[in-house]
């Protein structure tokens, strides 16, 4: 009588030694996971909401109309060639607004899913991916009635819209090696949390959002076109409205999220061996 055969797999996981790069092989088996997180914020964010998915609306609609009104009307504030204030504001309102709520969502995604990180075992990398995705959904809302307003003051989209998808890649993979290295950060130093918000507050008004580009000292415009999002605004600018095309501008958001997220998730391969102890 053959005797019982027993077969154990076992899977031993131990930290990363050094700087590499996360497994994205690994993050891939666990896509379901990815789907899971960003299913349970969408949901959580619109479930009982009274405006609901509205607020993705209302939000870029009325802070475009403030600033209209004291930039535009009482400071006589000039925007693009041809275009008008409100719109020419609202462009760039609903690519900031998704930028910076992704940015925000992203650094404190380790510390919000503590019972995740400390109880079971998954590719860490995929908390800050699924926490900045869920505000490009408001983005696509955004777009859509920024369309109308265009429309209702007369500007019919050229071929250029085509284009628009790459700029807002640019902002979404910006926001996300911000996020990556925001995140790691957090759990060990958590008044990051309170910097983040002052620091993007800060970054409305140094961003070429109520105001252009070419408003800026010619001598300052080096300076000020590090900020990777002047690049991204110029260009979804261009191709939304027609505006001037930014030229040189464009490699700087492209250098720049490819710095962010190479450095970012070389960081937070390293830094994330320690996360479980330490958050």
């Amino acid at each position: 009588m053959a005797g019982d055969v027993q077969v154990h797999n076992e899977r031993v996981l131990e930290p990363a030694v050094g700087w590499r790069l996360p497994d994205l092989k690994e993050a891939w088996t666990h896509r379901d996971l990815l789907y899971f997180l960003v299913r349970r914020d969408v949901v959580v964010r619109y479930k009982q909401a009274v405006i609901g998915v509205l607020w993705a609306v209302l939000q870029p609609v009325l802070l475009a109309g403030v600033f209209a009104v004291f930039f535009g009307l009482l400071a006589k504030v000039p925007s693009e060639t041809g275009v008008p204030y409100p719109l020419f504001v609202l462009t760039g309102m609903i690519v900031w607004l998704s930028f910076s709520k992704a940015v925000e969502l992203g650094a404190a995604s380790l510390v919000s899913n503590e019972q995740l990180i400390s109880k079971i075992y998954c590719p860490r990398i995929i908390i800050p991916v699924a926490a900045i995705i869920p505000p490009w959904i408001d983005f696509a809302i955004g777009f859509v009635v920024t369309i109308c307003v265009g429309l209702a003051y007369g500007f019919v989209p050229s071929i250029g819209i085509l284009a628009a998808p790459v700029f807002v890649l640019l902002a979404m993979f910006t926001a996300f090696g911000a996020g990556l290295w925001l995140a790691a950060l957090n759990v060990r130093y958590r008044d990051i949390s309170v910097v983040v918000p002052f620091v993007l507050l800060v970054g409305l008004f140094i961003t070429p959002i109520v105001y252009p580009f070419d408003l800026v000292p010619n001598e300052l415009q080096p300076l000020y076109a590090i900020n990777p999002m002047v690049g991204v605004l110029e260009g979804f600018r261009w191709s939304l409205l027609g505006a001037d095309w930014p030229g040189f501008l464009l490699l700087i958001p492209v250098a720049v999220s490819a710095v962010l997220v190479l450095g970012g998730a070389l960081y937070f391969r390293r830094a994330e061996r320690s996360f479980a102890d330490v958050i």
